[in-house]
């Protein structure tokens, strides 16, 4: 009786769904992380900052003084729930749950420069303490995860379902800094434009924060939001005409 309600209370994964998760995922700057305590096993939650790596991976960025981080060290197994709650019951909007297994990076290790460079254009304000030597950065590799959109929205999600794979990992990895380094200093008009039309985002000053197979990361201030390709890019070269088609549409929208 219970497997039949548990099928009922679990709608079947969608593509709006899945990009529901990418979204919280993208756009988180904080979650809570939960670790098992290796005195005694119990859970033990807590609050860290939180960006993603190219594929989408979330990253973490913690002191060797931390609780939390000995935790990690003992048992890699962790969950990280992300999420913001807004206007009223926090219930009612959406969040995201990680089980993960975590890896520190090395320092000095291709896989640690990328991951820095991600997490702290996602966090400037990072920048103060990054650097130090009791702080490390942590891969959290997605197991599974469970959306909850909302009241009865719930859904189960695969690995494949957050991450991006392919060669256009290592391609997008070699151009993008250059490539956000150049959209900042030359197209700001182009990123209002993406924020604006494709995020329905109020403000002003965005940036990029990073850019990925699956779409753009905008920054402004304490505020970030999510820009979806049309569709996924398979190779690096595909990315310059995707921003020039972009900026092309949501100019044409905003004149007509």
């Amino acid at each position: 009786m219970q497997r039949n309600q548990d099928r009922d209370v679990i709608r079947e994964t969608d593509a709006e769904a899945i990009r529901l998760a990418k979204t919280l995922l993208r756009s988180a700057r904080f979650g809570a992380l939960a670790v098992l305590e290796p005195q005694t096993g119990a859970p033990l939650a807590s609050r860290v900052g939180v960006a993603t790596d190219i594929d989408g991976a979330p990253l973490i960025l913690v002191s060797m003084l931390a609780a939390h981080t000995s935790a990690l060290l003992a048992d890699p197994r962790c969950s990280l729930l992300l999420g913001e709650p807004g206007k009223g019951d926090p219930l009612a909007h959406p969040r995201l749950t990680l089980v993960c297994q975590a890896s520190r990076l090395e320092r000095g290790s291709q896989a640690h420069a990328r991951a820095e460079r991600r997490y702290l254009n996602h966090n400037p304000k990072a920048s103060l303490y990054a650097g130090l030597g009791d702080f490390s950065i942590f891969r959290l590799e997605p197991q599974r995860a469970s959306l909850n959109g909302g009241f009865g929205k719930a859904y189960l999600l695969e690995r494949a379902d957050l991450l991006t794979n392919g060669p256009i990992i290592e391609e997008l990895a070699g151009s993008e800094q250059s490539a956000v380094e150049h959209m900042n200093a030359d197209h700001l008009d182009a990123i209002a434009i993406y924020a604006r039309h494709f995020a329905k985002a109020p403000g002003d000053g965005w940036t990029i924060a990073g850019l990925d197979a699956d779409g753009m990361d905008l920054v402004s201030g304490d505020n970030v939001c999510r820009v979806f390709f049309p569709q996924p890019l398979v190779k690096a070269s595909e990315l310059r005409p995707a921003l020039v088609e972009m900026a092309r549409i949501g100019r044409a929208a905003s004149e007509a």
